[in-house]
Parts: C-alpha cells; sequence; structure tokens
C-alpha cells in the first residue's frame, strides 16, 4: 500500500504534527488523517506498531478535536467516523450481490485426490495451478465498496441475506473506510471476508470480565460471531476485532473500463486488495502445480496451526484461475472450484479424577467424568459424558488415568482414550452405581438397551428434570421457570410435581429473596398463558421417551382430544408417519399408565388445555401434498416451527427423520449428520432456506 519513501514521509509527518502544526486547518486535518490511517494499516495489517499508545491517542485525538471545531472538514472516512452511537433497532435484512455459499468439506488425502479428479473433469484441463489459504474460524462478513467508500457491511446470514451491520463493520481498524478502486475504473465491488478475535486479545478480555465478575466468553468463534451482532457499537470497539478478507465475489466497472490485468486469478486479486491495504490472507497463501504439492502444504500447516495468531480450523484450497472457476460453475450448495480441508479435531491430555452419576428426567443415568481443567479449541473442559457403562468398559477407563480428550467438531468433548502406558498402579475401576445416586431405589437395565435406568418416577432428580423440561420455550414455555428456579422451588415443597405448577401457593414465592412483586406478577402471567398452549406442546412437555417436537405435533394431529390415546393400542399408533414399534411402544406405555392418567385429570382441572383446538385439517389437495419435509441446522429468516407450519399449510408433511421417505431436506447453518445421510441417499432434494422460501412462494 505504501512505499518505503511514503512510509517515512507518513512517519516523521506524525511526529511533527505531536510537535507543531501548520496553521493551514485543512491542511493538518488531512495531514492527521493520512497518520492516523497509515498507523492503523500498520498495527492492525502489517502487525507493526510505530507509534507508542500515548502517540497515537494524541494524534486521534487532536484530529477529533480539529473536526469538532470545524465540522464542514469530516468526512465519512475520516477515522473519527468509526465510533459511532448504539444502534437502536434490530439490524435489517439485505440481499447479498453473490450468494455466499457454503464450502464442501474434504478430510484426507484421498477426498483431495477425488476433487483434483473432478476439478480437471469439469475445467478440461490437465494441469490446474491452486492456491491455499487458511479457513479461519470466526465470523463470516461481505463488504461492498462503491466509489471507492465502505457502503456497507453484512454478516453471512443464510447465503443469499444477511443482516446489515455497517456501523459495527466500521469499528474493525483493520477494515479501510475507504480504497482506490477508481483509478483501476471500479465503481462498486463486493469483497468476503471472516472476522476473528487474536487470540491473546480474547484470553486479555476474557481476563478483564473476570475480574469484573462477568462470566468469560466460550471462544474466539462464538465471540467474533456474536460482537458483529451487538447493538453497541462501542462495545463492539473495545472487543478490538481483526479481519481478513479474501475474495472477491463480484464488482462493476466504470463505463468503458475494461477488467484491471490483476483480477484474472484468485491469488492475483488478494495481492491486488493487499497492495490497497487490505488485510489479506496473501502472507500465509501459497500456489501449487500439483495436488501432491496441495497434501504436503497441508500437512505442514496443520503442524503450526497453533502458532497463528488467530484460529483456524482448516485450509481452503481453491482453483486460482478465474476463467476455470466459471466453468465449473457450482452446485446449489457449494462452488466446485473450492474446497475446505479440515484439520483433525483438537485434542489434549488430562486427568480423570472421578465420574459423577446423573440422572435424567427419563431415569437414564449418565456418567460424567470430571477431569483436570484443560483448554481444548478454545475452550476449558472439565467435564466429559461418558454415556454408559458399555463406553466405559470398552475404553478400560479407571479413575486416576490420563486420558486423551477431542472436541468432536470442535464442539463436544469426549475421551478418545486412557494412556494407559502412563498408569502406575493407584488408577481404581469406575464402578457403576446398582442403586439410583438421588433416590437410592435400585436400577434397572433393559435387555435391549445399553443405559441403566431409575424406574423410580418420583425419584427426586427425574422430578426437577421433568419439571423442567415441562417448562422449557419448546413445551409450555413458562418464563421465569427456568432449571434454576425449578430446583428452588422444588426443594422448598413449593412443587412437587406437575401438575403444582398450577397451584403454587404465592405468599411462599414472596418470602423468597430476589422475588418482587413485578416478578412473581410475569411468573403467575407465565403459567396462566401456558394454559392455552395447542397440544403438541403439552405431548412434548409430558417428556414421553423418544417423542420430540416433531413426533409431538404428528401424535397431537391424530387426536381431537388427549383421552382419546387411553383406548389406542400400539398397531394404531404405528399407523402414523414416523411411528415404529419403539415409540409405539413407550407412548401406549405411558397413557396405559394410572399415576400418568391422574397427572392428566389434574391438568385438566387445574384448566390445561387438552383438546386439538388448533388442530387443522390437512391439506390434501395443498401443493406439497404428498411430499415429506425435514428441517436441519439453524434458520436465520423463519423460526422452524414457522417454517414447519408453511409446509403444513400446503399439504405437506414434517418427518423427524432421513429416509427413503423424505423429499426436501432443508438445510440451515451448521447442518449435520442428516444433511450427510441425505446426500448419501442420493434421493432426497436438498434446499437452502432461501431456496425453500422461493419454493414456498411459488
Amino acid at each position: 500500500m505504501y512505499t518505503a519513501e511514503q512510509e517515512k514521509h507518513l512517519y516523521n509527518q506524525g511526529k511533527a504534527l505531536l510537535l507543531s502544526a501548520s496553521e493551514n486547518i485543512e491542511e493538518i486535518i488531512e495531514q492527521l488523517r493520512e497518520t492516523i490511517n497509515y498507523a492503523d494499516w500498520k498495527y492492525y495489517v502489517q502487525n507493526e506498531p510505530v507509534f507508542s499508545d500515548s502517540e497515537y491517542d494524541a494524534l486521534f485525538q487532536n484530529l477529533k478535536t480539529f473536526e469538532e471545531k470545524f465540522p464542514e472538514q469530516i468526512t465519512a472516512d475520516s477515522p473519527t467516523q468509526r465510533i459511532a452511537k448504539g444502534l437502536s433497532e434490530k439490524f435489517p435484512p439485505v440481499a447479498h450481490l453473490v450468494p455466499m455459499l457454503s464450502l464442501d468439506n474434504t478430510y484426507n488425502a484421498e477426498d483431495l485426490y477425488d476433487w483434483d479428479r473432478k476439478c480437471r473433469e469439469y475445467a478440461g484441463a490437465n494441469e490446474i495451478e491452486y492456491c491455499a489459504e487458511p479457513k479461519y474460524d470466526g465470523a463470516s462478513i461481505s463488504l461492498i465498496y462503491e466509489n471507492g467508500k465502505l457502503l456497507r457491511g453484512a454478516t453471512r446470514g443464510d447465503g443469499v441475506m444477511g443482516e446489515e451491520i455497517t456501523t459495527n463493520i466500521r469499528q474493525i481498524k483493520s477494515i479501510p473506510l475507504s480504497a482506490t478502486f477508481g483509478k483501476d475504473g471500479i465503481h462498486q465491488i463486493e469483497i468476503r471476508g471472516e472476522v476473528v478475535i487474536h487470540k491473546n486479545v480474547f484470553a486479555a478480555f476474557n481476563e478483564l470480565r473476570a475480574k469484573e465478575g462477568l462470566s468469560p466468553l466460550a471462544n474466539p468463534r462464538n465471540a467474533a460471531s456474536g460482537t458483529l451482532r451487538i447493538l453497541d457499537a462501542e462495545e463492539v470497539r473495545k472487543r478490538k476485532l481483526s479481519a481478513i478478507l479474501y475474495h472477491i465475489s463480484d464488482y462493476t466497472l466504470e463505463p468503458g473500463k475494461s477488467m484491471p490485468a490483476n483480477l484474472h486469478g484468485h491469488y492475483e486479486s488478494l495481492q491486488y486488495l493487499y497492495n490497497l491495504g487490505f488485510p489479506t490472507p496473501i502472507k500465509e497463501m501459497k500456489r501449487f502445480k500439483t495436488i501432491d504439492e496441495v497434501i504436503a502444504f497441508c500437512n505442514e500447516f496443520e503442524a503450526r496451526r497453533d502458532d497463528l495468531p488467530y484460529e483456524v480450523d482448516g485450509l481452503v484450497i481453491k482453483v486460482n484461475a478465474f476463467d476455470l472457476q466459471e466453468k465449473m460453475g457450482m452446485t446449489s450448495h457449494h462452488p466446485r472450484w473450492a474446497v475446505a480441508y479440515k484439520f483433525k479435531a483438537r485434542q489434549a491430555t488430562s486427568k480423570l479424577r472421578r465420574v459423577e452419576f446423573q440422572v435424567g428426567r427419563t431415569g437414564t443415568i449418565t456418567p460424567v467424568a470430571k477431569i483436570d481443567p484443560v483448554p481444548i479449541g478454545g475452550v476449558t473442559v472439565t467435564s466429559v459424558s461418558l454415556f454408559n457403562e458399555d463406553i466405559v468398559r470398552e475404553k478400560d477407563l479407571h479413575i486416576g488415568d490420563v486420558v486423551l480428550v477431542e472436541r468432536a467438531g470442535d464442539v463436544i468433548p469426549y475421551i478418545v482414550k486412557p494412556l494407559s502406558e502412563l498408569r502406575d498402579g493407584t488408577e481404581q475401576p469406575i464402578v457403576f452405581p446398582s442403586v439410583c445416586p438421588a433416590c437410592q431405589q435400585p436400577l434397572e437395565k433393559p435387555q435391549e438397551e445399553a443405559v441403566w435406568r431409575c424406574i423410580n418416577i418420583s425419584c427426586p432428580s427425574q422430578v426437577v428434570e421433568r419439571l423442567s423440561h415441562f417448562c422449557s420455550k419448546d413445551a409450555m414455555d413458562i418464563r421465569g421457570m427456568g432449571g434454576a428456579n425449578v430446583k428452588k422451588f422444588y426443594d422448598l415443597g413449593i412443587i412437587s410435581d406437575i401438575p403444582s405448577l398450577y397451584r403454587i401457593d404465592w405468599n411462599k414465592i414472596r418470602t423468597i429473596e430476589g422475588f418482587g412483586e413485578k416478578s412473581i406478577t410475569n411468573l403467575q402471567n407465565a403459567i396462566e398463558n401456558s394454559k392455552q398452549q395447542p397440544l403438541n406442546r403439552v405431548v412434548y412437555g409430558l417428556g414421553i421417551r423418544h417423542v420430540g417436537e416433531t413426533m409431538a405435533k404428528t401424535l397431537a394431529n391424530a387426536i381431537n382430544q388427549l383421552k382419546e390415546f387411553y383406548e389406542w393400542n400400539e398397531e394404531q399408533y404405528m399407523t402414523l408417519e414416523d411411528v415404529g414399534p419403539k415409540v409405539a411402544s413407550t407412548v401406549a406405555d405411558f397413557f396405559r399408565l394410572a399415576e400418568n392418567r391422574h397427572m392428566l385429570d389434574e391438568l385438566e382441572l387445574a384448566g390445561v388445555n387438552l383438546s386439538n383446538l388448533h388442530k387443522k385439517q390437512k391439506n390434501e389437495s395443498g401443493a406439497l401434498s404428498g411430499k415429506a419435509f425435514l428441517f436441519t441446522g439453524t434458520l436465520t429468516q423463519l423460526k422452524r416451527s414457522e417454517a414447519e407450519a408453511m409446509v403444513e399449510e400446503k399439504g405437506g408433511t414434517i418427518v423427524s427423520g432421513v429416509s427413503s421417505k423424505l423429499n426436501f431436506l432443508i438445510v440451515g447453518e451448521d447442518a449435520g449428520s442428516k444433511l450427510e445421510k441425505a446426500k448419501k441417499l442420493g434421493t432426497v432434494n436438498i434446499l437452502t432456506e432461501a431456496q425453500f422460501l422461493i419454493l414456498i412462494s411459488n
């Protein structure tokens, strides 16, 4: 961006400005802007600060003072204009000029060889130049510059629509507010990138939060993503986000101008952006003539991933030439000319100190390993689920073992194995309890299952978990009755079972510290409102084994009144969509039990709706009649319940799993195993949320 001579001039200019200034106000303001922009570039892009913090602050304050005195001199790209007041409204949705597609993933050399073969087939070329660059673990953004000025910044959203976050983008000092695109005849340009938090900045910020008594942020990726959606721009600025821009997705030229020579390839385009002052991965990326060279680089880069100042979870391999990229095209999900090579999940070793046995709402006993705190992928892990006794025996785990811990998908921790060669003889076998740790009743293990269960329906741990589930957002949505309050009220004897929620002694609540009249009124209203929840929420809230939200809808839609199930047998349940022998058996058992029928009688007496007041007749003639849909991942424009309702209104059916009966899988962000299973089946139509909305509207 700057020649050596320009850098020397700007440095000297900055030092001079700290001592004295020209009498020409317009000239000094311009000099201050030049110097501060140069200082930001050296610090945030080059990582080579040229002024001390106090010198930088003095220059910035001088500029701010002059602009306050002469507001007519303020420009939109002035460094002072990054700072803005907090936003008062949510971020509006905006359309990307070009969809931000996902990337196909590879995990080993065989996958890369297969991708290379496909590339050469699609491109019709025997030799292809590839680029490899870090896959940053942050939050994706899209920037639009017009006439050289930053016009708009947006989140990725669903890839077609994002959220407009320009004010927050302006707080990221590594992102230029203006650039000299005009000299190359570029009128408008859209640039893609990733917002990250450097590891040292993240650690320092969490340390500060700890001193202030605040909970630490989970990891750099979540911190970056969450920060971009904070309404207070000043708070965004404090978190010191960084950005790396890695793709020019679209541009338009001034009339009569032709494509710049440096925009014919991916590598050249990032060099072009870097020369204009943008932070790009140009220093880390490499070009290769063969896939073997790419694979060698992947192995070498993975070995030094922890040396980088920011988190990465792989490398992105791209065909360099833009004409070949265009020839290869893309699917509805990903470009064919790029692929992500994912690194192995992060691992660390720790010591297994003890095992606690937790009781779930259905009586399942889950062993949980308590280990010495160990950081893995930006998160400190202290507890790891061991799932069941068979896993414990299969892995031959002992108390006192040094264990290898991994975060699967860099999210869920689990124990890979014990390092048995490090045992010294003091380790002790893990003894599974024969009685429930909460109620001391004998445990049972059905022959066909891998888990032990407490079958005492009055077990206090199960009761608390069932109550919490019944009150949860996706069930009866009783706000103010979260897990902590449920346990507190249960321990104090204020509630004892689900029906007791509707006969609370409010005078007892008033004696509890922290419960004023306002919070009590809110809780009373939430409990009263829950009585009119639709039947499918009641069915889900009852916590019947194997009955999730979708299955609860299937069951509720089959009846007019919940007590009709008293007369149903297993064969009748199995006539319903997606109900197999396991679900039929557990649901039939639930409604046969006298204590469950008594509970439903009490709920009915309390005024809880047990009728299908919201039941809709299936639209047999709807445009989606006979079509089965399933949603996976996080939707960004709709709530999942809203999307499912749209399908049902047009005659479609919502199913709970991927099978040969599934017609459409709608994929949101962070889709998991259902997407992979649907791909393997090869018969399922896989749509993005945006494509689903088009399908519904048509």
